[in-house]
């Protein structure tokens, strides 16, 4: 396979968890990675370890939540790299709670950090890849937006329609040399569920997980890398099961 020697990738929400294990993939395979996220300290110690890995970087927080920060995001990497190859969408939040006891401002704040800010950065971004007419477009699914996880039903919504967006986006963008498809991780430890993998439901999603494992993080970032190569220059479309063989589970013993 080539190598993203030369491309450039801003990878939103890709200062912590998989969103960081893909950052620091790319930026392993050659690409200079922009990861952002709202933490200061965050992007700051990414972009210490991208450098080391011998890219280039910009120190620059975003909010997924404000489209005037995601444009000075994609102004200043547009400025420093004279375009934007890749672009990965990695920033998401979860609350679990029944759903009879999720109020609509909470059920809003989850859709506007998983979908609406995934669709604001794909059309800032989107544009400039639409004029330059080539771009991989990388989102965040989940297994939840295949199957029902127990009370988290505004997560799951907010994941299917970030399938539902990936495939919608994938079409329109096909003839500009735009391919645009979604990663949907098994289940990896990280900041964002590490409580709930130590309860009964996550010795549940290990019994439904025919390798018996959890993921690590660092196994996820080989399919961002393909996604973002040249090699996947026919893949649009898709989304991507990481997942140890939890979807294709039926009855394991």
């Amino acid at each position: 396979m080539s190598t993203l020697n030369g491309k450039s990738a801003v990878v939103v929400g890709g200062t912590s968890g998989i969103g960081r294990a893909i950052a620091l993939g790319l930026a392993s395979a050659g690409a200079n990675v922009v990861a952002s996220s709202r933490s200061r300290q965050s992007v700051e110690s990414i972009a210490i370890e991208i450098e080391r890995l011998g890219g280039r970087t910009l120190r620059i927080p975003s909010d997924v939540s404000s489209r005037n920060s995601l444009q000075a995001l994609h102004d200043q990497t547009i400025s420093t790299f004279t375009g934007v190859d890749i672009l990965v969408n990695c920033a998401g939040i979860t609350q679990r709670m029944p759903t009879l006891d999720c109020s609509e401002e909470l059920w809003q704040r989850i859709m506007d950090v998983n979908l609406y800010g995934t669709l604001r950065a794909c059309q800032i971004f989107g544009k400039t890849m639409l004029d330059q007419r080539k771009g991989r477009i990388i989102n965040i699914a989940s297994l939840s937006s295949f199957v029902a996880f127990h009370e988290v039903a505004a997560y799951g919504a907010s994941k299917a329609a970030v399938g539902a967006l990936t495939r919608s986006l994938a079409i329109e963008w096909a003839p500009f040399g735009i391919c645009v498809n979604a990663i949907a991780p098994g289940i990896f430890p990280t900041d964002l569920n590490r409580d709930l993998l130590d309860s009964p439901r996550g010795k549940e999603m290990i019994m439904r997980t025919p390798m018996g494992r959890f993921g690590t993080v660092d196994e996820i970032a080989g399919a961002a890398v393909y996604l973002a190569s040249d090699e996947a220059s026919f893949t649009t479309g898709q989304i991507f099961a990481v997942d140890g063989g939890f979807l294709s589970s039926g009855v394991n013993q």
